[in-house]
């Protein structure tokens, strides 16, 4: 199964401190989504950059760039409009508690 990265950047750079109640709620459903690929062995890792650009990134396995592509356009926050994605192809080379 190949692996993938795809980042999630929303709309302006301080974002996570000026999100309206509108965008709160598509980034619940995106954080709900994640957990989905978690729960379901999709997800690798997730979680956002910190400090005044708050830039997203999911890891996940799919077996092809149509099929991760599609994960990542079906997320909430990017087919709500709320952030763009961009996919690349990744490599998980180092991984504590995976060999």
């Amino acid at each position: 199964m190949a692996e993938w990265i795809y980042f999630i950047h929303p709309p302006r750079a301080d974002f996570a401190a000026t999100m309206t109640d509108e965008e709160r709620a598509a980034w619940g459903l995106h954080f709900e989504r994640l957990q989905r690929l978690l729960a379901d062995g999709v997800l690798i890792l997730a979680g956002p950059t910190l400090g005044e650009t708050n830039t997203g990134v999911a890891v996940f396995e799919a077996p092809d760039e149509a099929a991760a592509r599609r994960i990542m356009e079906e997320d909430p926050a990017i087919a709500g409009g709320f952030a763009t994605g961009e996919l690349r192809e990744f490599r998980v080379s180092l991984l504590r508690g995976r060999p």
